[in-house]
């Protein structure tokens, strides 16, 4: 494929950051910028039997593999169109059974080497930006990463050898390097995590705390729509983060991710003030959820936020994060009203601290519209999901399969 670059914008070398893409025409609000398939992707696998491995469809009724039962598919068009790939996992699977489970990132970087010896030529997912140009930043990389990227790279010998020819453990190190800065997630309507993706065009876009731009994704196609105006020759660009954490917290998250410091207005400014030090890192919380059952991690939420809830308004952020934690679990335990006091807490300080069009927000909505539903409260839950479809609009874009689902759900309540 030859390169076409992306109408409407153009690859430069962006003052003091390197490469960028910038724009070369006038794009609105709601705008698709561009749209780029995923280079390499996987479903993760607490999604399998409820979304295509191919095209991550949503439905009921995925027909599953025949030999490795374990993949899912709409149909015989999916399955031939995703075995390219799913040979490696299938036959893996067979051989290691339960004992089968390497990490999601071990499995992208397969596929990834897979199709990189299978397709020589630039593809659709590379027209301003090839995915061997990625950053590595190896010479960044502190021992704890380097440990990671050992890890990963014993854990791809160990369960793909059998099936897969490696390239030596220096260039195996520079990919795996690439994926963990320059991935993707994938997420669903409610940001619920479906897998893991790389989109070399889209990586090469910039970050900012104040993006002109949001991805969003259909199916395995990352889209790209403009947030705000965007005049031609004007940089594009996406957030690499949670924009929810203060300034000092957001740069950290982006040295430590990204290896770089972010000189944005949003971080210049300092608008968003971190006045919550002492109890930044009182406990982490994805770690305690791993060894705790749910209630005890509720328990911890609950008295953590009766301590700081004493000193802190409940619109500071640290405490907005906490809620968010501890409505995840009410859901997870289908404490459908514990889980429904807590979204009523976050949705207008969310409103307030996210930017115009956040999929946080739209989220947020959704969940408490849907919540509103299943508890009967109709009105209200109607309201939510018209404000959540506002944002998906403008952010999904109005032909969006969620949207026509979210109409749906609402078209039932009449």
């Amino acid at each position: 494929m030859k390169t076409e670059g992306i109408e409407g914008t153009e690859r430069f070398q962006s003052p003091g950051k390197g490469r960028g893409l910038k724009a070369t025409k006038h794009f609105k609000v709601g705008d698709l910028v561009f749209a780029c398939p995923a280079y390499a992707y996987v479903l993760t696998v607490n999604e399998r039997g409820g979304h295509c491995e191919c095209c991550f469809t949503r439905r009921e009724g995925l027909s599953k593999c025949g030999k490795c039962k374990q993949a899912y598919y709409c149909n015989v068009e999916c399955q031939r169109g995703d075995w390219s790939m799913h040979k490696l996992e299938c036959s893996a699977m067979c051989a290691y059974g339960e004992n089968w489970c390497p990490s999601e990132t071990v499995r992208l970087v397969a596929r990834i080497i897979l199709k990189q010896k299978c397709q020589t030529e630039r593809t659709p997912s590379e027209r301003v930006l090839t995915l061997r140009e990625l950053e590595a930043h190896l010479d960044k990389l502190d021992n704890e990463k380097n440990e990671m990227n050992d890890t990963d790279i014993a854990a791809l010998h160990h369960f793909y050898s059998r099936h897969l020819d490696f390239p030596d453990n220096a260039a195996l190190t520079e990919l795996f390097a690439q994926v963990n800065c320059n991935g993707f997630t994938i997420e669903d309507e409610e940001l619920s995590h479906l897998g893991s993706a790389v989109f070399p065009d889209v990586a090469l876009m910039n970050h900012s705390c104040s993006p002109n731009v949001i991805v969003t994704y259909k199916g395995t196609v990352a889209e790209v729509r403009a947030m705000q105006d965007i005049s031609p020759e004007e940089e594009i660009f996406n957030s690499y983060i949670d924009l929810l954490y203060p300034t000092e917290d957001r740069i950290e998250r982006l040295r430590d991710s990204y290896f770089f410091t972010c000189d944005c207005k949003e971080c210049t400014s300092k608008s968003k003030v971190n006045f919550f030090q002492k109890y930044k890192r009182k406990k982490n919380l994805h770690l305690i959820s791993c060894i705790l059952p749910p209630s005890e991690l509720l328990e911890i939420c609950e008295i953590s936020l009766e301590k700081m809830g004493s000193i802190f308004a409940e619109t500071n952020v640290y405490m907005l994060h906490m809620m968010y934690q501890a409505m995840g679990v009410c859901l997870y335990m289908q404490d459908w009203d514990g889980a429904m006091k807590y979204g009523e807490k976050i949705i207008q300080p969310y409103s307030v601290h996210y930017p115009p069009y956040s999929l946080n927000v739209a989220s947020m909505y959704l969940k408490l519209g849907r919540l509103y539903l299943g508890l009967e409260k109709r009105t209200q839950g109607v309201k939510a999901l018209k404000k959540a479809l506002a944002i998906m609009d403008v952010a999904h874009g109005k032909d969006h399969p969620y949207i026509a689902e979210i109409k749906k759900e609402m078209e039932e309540q009449k």
